[in-house]
């Protein structure tokens, strides 16, 4: 009689129809196994659904491995990546405004090609009120030119630098709107070959820079956030050649790594922040505030360098008059940002002082092991911001423990116009009244240290890789400090709401090319979604985080691509997860698992038992359920990811050792974004 049910149970599943067995749940407890653990058991049915018209689980498509970039996801032997070393002198008119600059960049050819021309990023023009990208995101838009405000790069002179001190030769400058081209008079030779070239230029600052800079005036002043404000070298790599995709707004950047010398003329009366390390600070700061700041350096509570009382008293600047020039060094990093306004207030304290109050940081060369974090802000924000930086020091410390050591000696946190925006050692938050926000924009921010600003990937064509992995990583930070909530990105079930909107775009689609309103869903939480399901439901911690912190090393300060991340993370997992790429990163697929029924087996000793589970749309995942039996005990079962490379229906052998089922439940911990929980349990 039992056979015969389980011929019926099959053909009923197979006509689509449901079978009815057990009772009312019980509560039990019961050891939880990996997430990957095995249930084993004969897959049933037909064959897998193919709405995409290939297999979830046939191998990607990606690029053929070679001496540059190796089959194991590492770089390879023959690895290359372009260097540009940048020395720059600029100067604030605060009142117009407008800031004028000298530029000087060395670039090294370290391709195997000579290179006849440069291409150089002129970002500043896409505040021309005729670019490209103020036109196609038309006014009032967060992105492009959102005042129509008429700005844009005034370069004078560009200037070739011979090495000897010769004749030096007047280049032309090509603009296409956000990019220029500069031939040379001769080609800059391969592996290793180098040319110099000076720039002189100005522009005007836009009041708000498509959320990357701005202008804010406040009560005791104005604060003036600056960034994308010097031509740059385009990226140039083995995979795109000269990266000269146009800056729209949207998507961020792919850029070179260097060293910088930057001085920066402002008013006496202004505080600077920015990227690097301040080597000239008796000349711009009064003998109690550097003493305030040697102190902070050994204190991981936080120092007040210039406190609120203090902003606008005359003695809280060096006497004399003029202008100051505040000398900032930097070394690799990708870009440079700074801050300037006579309005902040300052404080300051030590990541990695040790327990009797040394300071182990860095020289000015960047070597060292310490991290002084800081924070400026006008009064506007004080109530929050008195909290800015312990929340800083804390994700740095979290960041360091969990993945990789933060490598720079300084990190800066600012409160002005910018709502949230990075870069090397620098980041704008906009938060003011309310203190999750100000942690949530903070930890996000400072974490894009890690991603794109030491593991640098093209953020014009994939966002995903920093925006994603960043909010993967803040994903953990946010459960440290806040670990009664859940964050706002990163967590699959809440994902779900998400996934049944029905509109999503490969994430692998260019951040500038998405429908409205898919940026942050697309680049910023499916994406940490995604991590926190391969680290917690299909890898496993210990597996993943190995893997995961193998990707950082091997890409520190230098270019990954998406393929060089799928074959490093299934090399040193040791698992094809083919089917998850495809599923998660290259398609729109959702997810919904169901139990059809069970059999309690004729056998007394229950060897007889089974389920039948189903996958019931495109994307797979491994499986726990739960088992509830008649006499109130539970236990949990795998189904391994293999058990869908056939069908899309499974069969699952349980041995109950005598014990009835009462009731199966998938995912009894709610963590997949499952699109129907009540085809979970059964019964129903």
């Amino acid at each position: 009689m039992m056979r015969n049910l389980v011929t019926t149970l099959a053909a009923l599943l197979a006509a689509g129809a449901l079978v009815l067995s057990g009772c009312e749940a019980t509560q039990g407890r019961a050891a939880n196994p990996s997430a990957d653990a095995v249930g084993r058991g004969v897959a049933v049915g037909g064959t897998p659904t193919d709405r995409y018209g290939r297999d979830i689980f046939d191998p990607l498509d990606l690029p053929t491995p070679n001496g540059v970039r190796s089959a194991s996801g590492r770089p390879g032997h023959a690895y290359w990546q372009q260097r540009v070393d940048y020395t720059i002198r600029a100067t604030l008119d605060a009142e117009k405004r407008r800031l004028t600059s000298t530029l000087r960049f060395r670039y090294v050819n370290n391709s195997p090609e000579p290179l006849p021309f440069i291409w150089m990023s002129l970002e500043q023009n896409l505040f021309d009120r005729e670019s490209v990208g103020a036109r196609a995101w038309g006014k009032g838009r967060r992105f492009g030119n959102r005042d129509g405000f008429d700005g844009g790069y005034e370069i004078t002179r560009v200037t070739l630098l011979q090495p000897s001190g010769g004749t030096q030769q007047t280049l032309k400058l090509d603009v296409y709107d956000t990019v220029g081209r500069i031939d040379l008079p001769m080609p800059v030779a391969p592996n290793g070959g180098e040319v110099q070239v000076e720039l002189d230029y100005a522009f005007d600052l836009p009041p708000y820079g498509s959320d990357r800079m701005g202008v804010e005036k406040v009560e005791q002043g104005t604060i003036f956030q600056v960034a994308q404000w010097f031509p740059a070298v385009c990226a140039f790599d083995d995979v795109s050649g000269w990266n000269t995709l146009p800056y729209l707004g949207a998507g961020e950047f792919h850029t070179n790594f260097g060293d910088f010398d930057v001085s920066l003329t402002v008013p006496r009366d202004h505080i600077v922040g920015a990227t690097g390390e301040l080597v000239n600070a008796s000349e711009v700061l009064t003998p109690t505030q550097v003493e305030r700041l040697e102190r902070a350096k050994r204190s991981r509570e936080t120092v007040i360098v210039r406190g609120a009382e203090e902003v606008g008293v005359p003695s809280s600047r060096p006497l004399g008059d003029g202008p100051l020039t505040w000398r900032f060094v930097a070394r690799d990093v990708r870009t440079f940002a700074w801050t300037s306004s006579e309005a902040f207030i300052w404080d300051a304290a030590a990541v990695d002082a040790d327990a009797s109050g040394v300071w182990n940081g860095s020289s000015a060369a960047g070597n060292g092991r310490g991290t002084l974090v800081m924070s400026l802000y006008p009064k506007e924000g004080l109530s929050q911001w008195v909290k800015s930086t312990d929340m800083l020091r804390f994700s740095i410390e979290h960041y360091n423990r969990m993945w990789f050591r933060y490598p720079y000696p300084t990190a800066i946190n600012v409160n002005g116009i910018v709502g949230g925006m990075e870069y090397p050692m620098v980041i704008f938050c906009r938060a003011r009244a309310d203190e999750r926000a100000l942690f949530g924009v903070t930890t996000h921010e400072i974490g894009h240290n890690w991603f794109p600003m030491i593991v640098s990937n093209d953020e014009r064509r994939h966002a995903w890789q920093d925006e994603g992995f960043n909010s993967f990583i803040n994903y953990y930070c946010n459960l440290e400090r806040y670990p009664e909530s859940v964050p706002r990105r990163g967590d699959p079930r809440t994902f779900v709401a998400e996934m049944r909107q029905g509109d999503d775009q490969p994430m692998m689609t260019h951040p500038d090319r998405l429908a409205d309103g898919r940026l942050g869903r697309m680049m910023y939480a499916k994406p940490a979604a995604a991590l926190v399901l391969l680290r917690e439901r299909v890898l496993g911690p210990e597996r993943f985080d190995r893997a995961f912190k193998a990707y950082i090393e091997q890409w520190a300060f230098k270019h990954p691509q998406p393929a060089d991340f799928f074959r490093l993370m299934e090399n040193e997992s040791g698992m094809d997860l083919a089917w998850f790429w495809r599923g998660w990163f290259y398609e729109n697929g959702t997810f919904d698992q169901s139990c059809e029924g069970f059999d309690n087996g004729e056998a007394s000793d229950g060897s007889g038992a089974s389920a039948v589970f189903k996958s019931n749309r495109r994307i797979v995942m491994p499986a726990v359920y739960e088992i509830e039996y008649t006499d109130g005990s539970t236990e949990r079962r795998g189904i391994p990811v293999e058990a869908w490379f056939s069908s899309d229906t499974h069969r699952a052998a349980i041995n109950t050792g005598g014990r009835r089922i009462k009731r199966i439940t998938l995912d009894p911990d709610r963590k997949l974004p499952d699109q129907n929980d009540g085809n979970d349990s059964w019964p129903r």
